[in-house]
């Protein structure tokens, strides 16, 4: 069987996110060669130091919170396989994926995929905190649609 996880479970892997989140942008600021986009990778790693914050004060709550509701085995299953295939769940992966891109472009793909990637994560992260910490995940989740855009933006567009 797949492992089950516990609201302070999903809560740890959404601050691990945002730890590789923080990293990566800020090892892409340093190797950007664009001013303007250095610029953008240190404003993102400042929102995920911010994310880093409300995600430890949603986890507070959380781990001694037991969603209500009956979740199937299939449920758990979708969650760890979305947890499997983030590549920030990974500890301290971020910083290394940045060191790995090519070229800024190349570090706004990824930061793309990131981003939508935590996006799905966070909607299914909002049923299993407490009901008076979803306003908080809501918040977190707009603020990364904000940064999809951001990013396609300084991409000349995208297809999403």
């Amino acid at each position: 069987m797949d492992k089950r996880f516990s609201a302070c479970e999903v809560v740890e892997l959404g601050v691990q996110i945002e730890k590789n989140g923080r990293a990566f942008y800020s090892e892409m600021a340093k190797k950007a060669g664009n001013q303007k986009a250095a610029a953008m990778f240190e404003f993102l790693s400042d929102e995920e130091k911010k994310h880093i914050a409300a995600f430890r004060e949603i986890s507070a709550a959380a781990c001694d919170y037991e969603p209500e509701g009956a979740y199937p085995d299939e449920y758990f299953v979708y969650m760890n396989q979305m947890a499997s295939q983030n590549v920030f769940t990974r500890k301290d992966s971020g910083a290394q994926i940045a060191r790995d891109v090519r070229d800024y472009i190349d570090g706004i793909d990824v930061a793309l995929k990131f981003e939508k990637d935590s996006i799905l994560f966070y909607e299914e992260m909002r049923k299993m905190v407490p009901e008076n910490n979803r306003d908080l995940v809501d918040k977190l989740i707009s603020e990364e649609k904000k940064h999809v855009a951001m990013l396609c933006e300084m991409k000349g567009g995208c297809a999403i």
